[in-house]
């Protein structure tokens, strides 16, 4: 499945409008649940909103140029919500991370990376 030719440049211009909040640094414990670890810097983009009400998430990666890498679409059965999950900056390795992070416990996680020429 391919998304339509302008979501990504429009991911990238949301991305690049409104603030990146890390809430959630690399290697901080869930909030709610502290035996789970974010391997990544994760948060959401000021002035968004997300499936959850929250602003839209992301998780960024360690690439100096901050474009869109991919997004994550999630299930998660013990909150009973899907979201979409914005990767920003992150090389092939991080966003196998990411996916693998998604798909744990009562999680599932769908990647759909971002095209080289896009």
């Amino acid at each position: 499945m391919t998304p339509p030719a302008g979501f990504w440049p429009a991911l990238d211009a949301l991305t690049a409008a409104c603030p990146l909040v890390v809430d959630r640094p690399r290697g901080s414990a869930h909030p709610r649940y502290p035996e789970i670890r974010y391997p990544l810097d994760y948060g959401y983009l000021a002035g968004t909103r997300g499936g959850d009400g929250d602003g839209l998430d992301v998780w960024r990666g360690s690439r100096p140029e901050q474009q869109v890498t991919a997004i994550v679409c999630t299930l998660d059965l013990n909150q009973r919500d899907a979201e979409i999950k914005v990767l920003v900056g992150c090389t092939p390795a991080e966003v196998q991370t990411i996916l693998a992070f998604h798909n744990s416990g009562a999680q599932s996680g769908w990647l759909i990376e971002r095209p080289a020429d896009v």
